[in-house]
């Protein structure tokens, strides 16, 4: 996937009561429907072999070379508590834009690239029910007869970990 997806705005130029047309990128992880900014996601992989670094976090699957460059892979069910679950022909990396730094991100499936209106976003509930830190939910859509958490990964881990990361 490139950077080619920007966000939409409306036809006029103003985006007017309805908000800022925005567009994510859908995946999914035990049964549980996520989304990221499109413009962080810089490609989608197959799984390809991941090579193990001792001393890591346990939710830090190893890492690989993509093209010369060496980018740890974080496996997202481990990081968010979640059982683990063996990779099978859905599984996915999502390479993103992380605080500026590249990171793969295992997830179980990805769905599509969503176009949704910033006012559609509702602030996240106080208790949910999976193992996410709330500063890591940057909220909530409800469609119809689909909820999907807007993930904001710059949350995702503390300035330790990130230096732990630049450091790999």
């Amino acid at each position: 996937m490139s950077n080619a997806l920007v966000p939409m705005k409306a036809v006029d130029g103003h985006a007017g009561d309805r908000g800022e047309l925005i567009q994510l990128v859908s995946f999914s992880l035990d049964n549980e429907e996520y989304g990221v900014d499109v413009l962080k996601v810089r490609e989608i992989i197959r799984m390809p072999i991941i090579t193990r670094v001792p001393n890591t976090p346990h939710y830090v699957q190893g890492v690989i070379n993509l093209r010369g460059k060496v980018i740890p892979i974080i496996a997202m069910r481990a990081r968010f508590g979640l059982s683990s679950a063996g990779h099978d022909k859905q599984t996915r990396i999502m390479v993103m834009d992380v605080s500026g730094e590249l990171m793969g991100f295992v997830v179980d499936s990805v769905s599509e690239v969503i176009r949704i209106s910033s006012s559609e976003i509702q602030p996240s509930p106080a208790v949910m029910t999976s193992g996410i830190d709330q500063e890591c939910i940057s909220g909530v859509i409800n469609q119809a007869d689909r909820l999907l958490v807007l993930l904001n990964l710059e949350n995702m881990f503390s300035a330790e970990e990130r230096q732990f990361f630049t450091n790999m």
